[in-house]
């Protein structure tokens, strides 16, 4: 296509910039650099409006850099000058696809002839009944393909991946990438399926030979160079950048680090993939930047994913975790409003469970008897299910069938993720009525299934802390959280944490592991200080809470002493959060403990 209309746009420029026009517009689109070529041929458009060959060139740009929205209004335009074009039709159907128009594409693809489109045409509408959930429709155009091609095998384990048969689906791409030289693509699918089958192990075995891949045979797109703080220049979305396969690598490597609670892991990943302006971003790495850093900058994180929510098609995920957001940060009327508009478009979709909880929980800002009582039904049948699921593993065991075990421990865990924030949203109802007794009682109640969850031991010991009698019980509870790994990287424990073990160490005469706990967070401080030019505050907030409890037991001037020397220097350690703490001086609760909400799903 490109080598005959390259004649064509000879033919309608004129003078001595013919030459200098084609050479430059067409040595980008041969370098992938079509970011390049849009502006020459835009301006080329205003000279000649109805120019079938800049049309034809400014569409192929615009499509292959992504800018879909562009590229329907530059077909449109083709179709209207030359309707019988084929491979118009095509393109245009392609980008309505790539847009998220799946039922204009599917209009689109119908009216494309030809047999020299057959394939694709086929390729497409398969496509589009996919993303529509026609599984059906779709599974009867992909029997056209021979059984054992592996483009029909790659199709099939599309579908047994969205029907959540992650094994099943990974056996296929094995098998197609088996029969292929190494393809980045289906490299990558294993490398999902295998995360979608919490076998993380597996999954970066494959993300690392995606990125190692990358780097030695792409060394220009600069994988890692945002690493060192320094501002770097962008690589745009090229074709070579699709073809690695690297920012969804990054993406899976960040959705595996943020299920494992490694925060620096996530971050790490994000920030080592090529630079690309913000503008340049996909929506999947917009989404996830926005949630890894929407506890620093909330107002921003809004903002990136407000734009996914106007600007489909954007991940599935995006809606949740708005809804999960707004409610976390009370919102509630916001939330109430874009709750409003589930399912009236395909990216506003939220399972029942989801609903009911988002329900439940903005009815808590307003009438939190009415919304405990739909948390406690909720409740009802997330035990029920535990049950069953418990039933299933005790089953394959006596079978003795371990791929059986392996799913249903599966299956048991994601149940137990579940319920966990319904039951933390029922004990906050109690919670903020400071009737901590009662939170107690949830938890005991719940320990059956949740004795081992993380968050449900955190807050066990907060709920221990907050009664001020229970301070051995908070210890037992605070003290193996803080020292799981041995007593290293206690930074990466919320301050609060640190604090409230701290005043239990002291309020059970444990004053010298107080003192131990505290010059380790110093040294570690001391430490991450010398790398990290980022101001810490932990040392400094676990002194204002015990300055606060000698405060509380009627010590002041050794607790303000405290306080203040806690704060020095003013100008490093005076922070949002230190304030925070400071401005609760009058508060009765010494440390009051910050409740562990939802977890928020990623990519």
């Amino acid at each position: 296509m490109l080598d005959a209309l390259q004649h064509t746009f000879r033919h309608h420029l004129s003078g001595s910039l013919e030459g200098q026009y084609t050479a430059t517009v067409y040595s980008y689109i041969k370098g992938g650099n079509y970011h390049g070529a849009i502006p020459i041929l835009r301006v080329q458009l205003q000279r000649l409006p109805r120019s079938r060959a800049v049309l034809s060139l400014l569409g192929f740009c615009y499509y292959h850099s992504q800018n879909y929205p562009s590229a329907i209004k530059t077909y449109e335009a083709l179709l209207h000058l030359c309707p019988g074009q084929e491979e118009y039709k095509m393109f245009y159907a392609q980008a309505l696809y790539h847009a998220g128009l799946y039922t204009d594409a599917w209009h689109a693809s119908v009216r494309v002839e030809g047999p020299q489109y057959s394939q694709r045409k086929l390729l497409l509408q398969s496509a589009i009944k996919y993303e529509l959930n026609e599984h059906p429709v779709c599974k009867s155009l992909m029997a056209q393909y021979a059984a054992d091609e592996p483009t029909s095998l790659i199709n099939f384990g599309a579908i047994l991946y969205k029907e959540g048969k992650y094994e099943n689906a990974r056996e296929k791409y094995i098998e197609a990438l088996s029969m292929l030289d190494y393809r980045a693509d289906l490299a990558y699918n294993i490398a999902l399926c295998s995360y979608q089958s919490k076998q993380f192990g597996v999954a970066l075995k494959y993300i690392t030979e995606i990125i190692e891949r990358g780097v030695q045979e792409h060394p220009e797109l600069s994988v890692g160079s945002n690493a060192d703080g320094v501002e770097v220049r962008s690589v745009g979305n090229s074709p070579v950048l699709q073809d690695t396969y690297l920012i969804e690598a990054f993406n899976l490597k960040a959705a595996i680090n943020f299920t494992l609670n490694n925060m620096e892991g996530t971050k790490e990943a994000l920030n080592d993939m090529p630079p690309r302006l913000e503008e340049e971003l996909d929506p999947v790495t917009l989404h996830n930047e926005a949630l890894v850093h929407m506890p620093n900058d909330p107002i921003r994180g809004f903002q990136k994913l407000n734009y996914l929510l106007t600007h489909p098609p954007s991940p599935l995920e995006t809606y949740g975790n708005v809804l999960l957001l707004l409610c976390k940060y009370r919102f509630y009327d916001l939330a109430g409003d874009l709750l409003d508009e589930a399912g009236r478009a395909p990216h506003t979709k939220v399972s029942s469970d989801l609903n009911e909880y988002l329900e439940a929980t903005i009815l808590s800002s307003c009438c939190p008897e009415a919304a405990y009582k739909k948390f406690d039904g909720l409740t009802n049948k997330h035990i029920d299910q535990l049950r069953k699921l418990t039933k299933a593993i005790q089953d394959a065991r006596i079978a003795r069938d371990n791929e059986a075990i392996k799913q249903a421990l599966r299956d048991y865990d994601d149940g137990l993720e579940r319920y966990i924030p319904v039951l933390m949203a029922m004990a906050r109802i109690y919670w903020e009525r400071l009737n901590y007794p009662m939170v107690e009682k949830l938890f005991r109640q719940s320990a059956e299934f949740c004795s081992e969850h993380e968050v449900w031991k955190l807050n066990v010991a907060h709920v221990f802390f907050m009664q001020e009698n229970k301070w051995k019980e908070s210890v037992r509870y605070y003290d193996p959280i803080v020292h799981k790994n041995g007593g290293e990287q206690l930074l990466n424990e919320p301050p609060i944490v640190l604090a409230n073990l701290c005043v239990s160490y002291i309020m059970t005469s444990q004053n010298e592991a107080a003192e131990e706990l505290m010059r380790k967070i110093e040294k570690e401080e001391e430490r991450v200080i010398l790398s990290d030019q980022q101001p810490i505050h932990h040392l400094c907030i676990v002194n204002l809470v015990i300055g606060k409890l000698y405060c509380a037991k009627g010590n002041f001037e050794f607790g303000i002493a405290r306080i203040i020397k806690s704060l020095e220097p003013y100008d490093k350690k005076l922070s949002a959060d230190t304030w925070y703490v400071c401005s609760h001086m009058a508060c009765p609760q010494c440390g009051k403990a910050a409740f562990v909400g939802v977890k928020l799903r990623t990519i």
